[in-house]
C-alpha cells in the first residue's frame, strides 16, 4: 500500500498565474495585431445590464473599429506588465515563486493570425520575460490562448467557427514551441475551454450574431479547438523532450438544491456538462450523455476523417483548472439566485459570497480535486483560485487584506486534505498575484492581488506597484511548502 501523504510534495510548485490580456497593456507596440479582448469596453457598474458585459454584436465590432464608440478599453492598457515585466517577476521572486503561469498574446506574435511570418518584436519581448523568470529559478506555465484570439481571424473565418484556424493555431504553436523549446516545459493550450459555451466571443473570438443556430456554432467550434488543442500536444512533445502538455477549465462543482431526485439529476447533468470538455481531453474521445445532447438539440458536428484518431491518440498530460465557487442547481423554480463567474445558480445557504457576489466554498475545491482525480487518474494543477474584492489603501499606503488570506488559506488547506486522500496534485497559481483588470467586467476594483497597482477604474492612477498584508502571507506558504498558513 502506498503510505498517505501528510503535506505538500517537496517538489510542489507554488505561484501566481496570470493572462497577457489583462496584464500586459502595449496593445499597438511592436507589432502586436488586434485581439478580441482588445475589443471589450469598460462599462460603469450601474449601467451594465448585467455582470459580464463581455459578447459582441457584428454592428458593434464595426462601430468600435471605425472609431464611433466613446469608452475605454481596459484590456489594452491592462497594468503595463510590457514595460514593467522586470520589476513585477523580482516581486514574484521574493514571494518564492516556483511557477508563474502566464499566456503568449497570439497576436502579438501573428498580429492577424494567419500571418506567413511571425512578429519577431513580440517573440524577443517573451523570450526576455522567459529569461528574466529564469533568472530567478521560475518555471513558466504558458497558456497558448487565454481569452486572445487575433481579431483577423474572427473578421476572415468568424474565429473558431472556421476549421482553417486549427491549421492557423498549429502554426503559431509549433512556433513558440521552436522558439522556446530549451526555455518552458509546461504549457497550456485553452484557457477555460468550456467558457465558448457562455461567451463565444470570449472563448474563440465567435460574433454569434453571425450564425443562424448559436448552439451548433458554439460546438463546432469548440470541436475545433478540441483537434487544434490534440495537434499542438502531439507537435509540443514532438519538438519539446520532455514537455508537459496540460488542457484548462472553468471547474464548476454543482450540488443538488434538495435531497430531491429531480435537483440530484439535474446536478449530475450540469457536472457532466462541466466535465464533458476535459473528457475529450483525457479520455480522447466524446461522452456518451453527449451523443444524446446532441442530438435532442438538433447538433451535428462536421468532422473530418482521421479528427476521431487526432483527439484519441493525443490526450493531455495532466489536467489544470480554475476553483473559485460551487453552484447549487434546482429543478424547479424556487430558490433565490447567486451570482458566479459567468454563470450563476441558486443560493447556497451555508456558505457565504465574495463582494461580487460568488459563493465562497474551499469544501468544495476539496470535492473538486477528488472528483477530478477519481474520474481520470491524471496529475492535477490548480492554475487559479483566488478572491476578488474590494480593497482599501490605508493613508501609510498598507492595504491589510486579511480576507484575502482567509479566503486562501481555507483554500490551501483544502488542497491539503485532497492530498492525503491521495489525489496527485502537481501545483497551485493563485489568481492575479498582481492586480490586473477583471476578465468580465473589465474593471480595476475587482482586485485579486498580493501586489497593489495604483490604476482605477477610469484609468486613473501611477501604475505604482505595493506590497499588500497577503504578500508576506503567501511568501511564508511558500517558504514552509504549505505547513504555516
Amino acid at each position: 500500500m502506498t503510505k498517505m501523504l501528510k503535506g505538500f510534495p517537496k517538489n510542489f510548485l507554488w505561484g501566481g498565474a496570470t493572462a497577457a490580456n489583462q496584464l500586459e497593456g502595449a496593445f499597438d507596440v511592436d507589432g502586436k495585431g488586434l485581439s478580441s479582448a482588445d475589443m471589450i469596453a469598460y462599462v460603469p457598474k450601474a449601467e451594465r445590464k448585467n455582470d459580464h458585459a463581455i459578447e459582441i454584436s457584428s454592428e458593434r465590432l464595426e462601430d468600435i473599429l471605425a472609431g464611433k464608440v466613446n469608452a475605454r478599453f481596459p484590456k489594452r492598457e491592462g497594468v503595463d506588465f510590457y514595460h514593467h515585466y522586470k520589476e513585477d517577476i523580482a516581486l514574484f521572486a521574493e514571494m518564492g515563486f516556483k511557477v508563474f503561469r502566464m499566456s503568449i498574446h497570439w497576436s502579438r506574435i501573428f498580429p492577424n493570425g494567419y500571418d506567413a511570418e511571425p512578429n519577431e518584436a513580440g517573440l524577443q519581448f517573451y523570450d526576455n520575460v522567459f529569461d528574466e523568470l529564469r533568472k530567478y529559478g521560475i518555471e513558466p506555465l504558458v497558456t497558448l490562448s487565454h481569452y486572445e484570439t487575433p481579431l483577423g481571424l474572427t473578421q476572415k473565418y468568424n474565429g473558431w467557427l472556421g476549421r482553417e484556424v486549427i491549421q492557423h493555431y498549429v502554426n503559431y504553436a509549433e512556433t513558440v514551441f521552436t522558439r522556446y523549446k530549451d526555455k518552458v516545459k509546461y504549457w497550456l493550450t485553452f484557457n477555460e475551454i468550456n467558457v465558448m459555451t457562455m461567451s463565444p466571443f470570449t472563448g474563440g473570438g465567435v460574433v454569434i450574431d453571425r450564425v443562424e443556430n448559436k448552439q451548433q456554432a458554439i460546438y463546432q467550434a469548440l470541436h475545433h479547438q478540441f483537434v487544434a488543442s490534440a495537434l499542438a500536444t502531439k507537435r509540443g512533445h514532438e519538438i519539446i523532450p520532455g514537455a508537459q502538455i496540460g488542457c484548462m477549465l472553468a471547474r464548476i462543482e454543482s450540488y443538488p438544491h434538495t435531497c430531491n431526485p429531480e435537483d440530484i439529476l439535474k446536478a449530475q447533468h450540469e457536472n457532466q456538462m462541466n466535465l464533458f470538455f476535459t473528457d475529450v481531453h483525457a479520455r480522447g474521445e466524446y461522452s456518451n450523455y453527449m451523443n444524446r445532447y446532441f442530438e435532442e438539440n438538433n447538433i451535428v458536428l462536421q468532422t473530418e476523417p482521421g479528427d476521431a484518431e487526432i483527439l484519441k491518440n493525443n490526450t493531455v498530460d495532466f489536467i489544470s483548472f480554475s476553483y473559485y465557487m460551487t453552484l447549487t442547481v434546482s429543478a424547479g423554480p424556487e430558490g433565490e439566485k447567486a451570482a458566479g463567474n459567468l454563470i450563476g445558480g441558486v443560493k447556497n445557504p451555508y456558505l457565504q459570497s465574495s463582494d461580487w457576489g460568488w459563493q465562497i466554498d474551499p469544501i468544495g475545491l476539496r470535492v473538486t480535486l477528488n472528483t477530478f482525480y477519481d474520474r481520470y487518474q491524471k496529475p492535477l494543477f490548480i492554475v487559479e483560485n483566488g478572491l476578488g474584492a474590494y480593497d482599501k489603501v490605508e493613508e501609510d499606503g498598507s492595504v491589510h487584506d486579511t480576507y484575502r488570506i482567509d479566503y486562501l488559506r481555507q483554500h490551501i488547506a483544502q488542497m491539503k486534505e485532497a492530498i492525503a486522500d491521495g489525489v496527485d496534485l502537481i501545483g497551485y497559481t493563485s489568481w492575479g498575484p498582481i492586480d490586473l483588470v477583471s476578465m468580465s467586467t473589465s474593471e480595476m476594483s475587482k482586485r485579486y492581488g498580493f501586489i497593489y497597482v495604483d490604476l482605477d477604474d477610469d484609468g486613473n492612477g501611477t501604475l505604482k506597484r505595493s506590497k499588500k498584508d497577503s504578500f508576506n502571507w503567501y511568501k511564508n506558504v511558500i517558504a514552509t511548502n504549505g505547513e504555516e498558513l
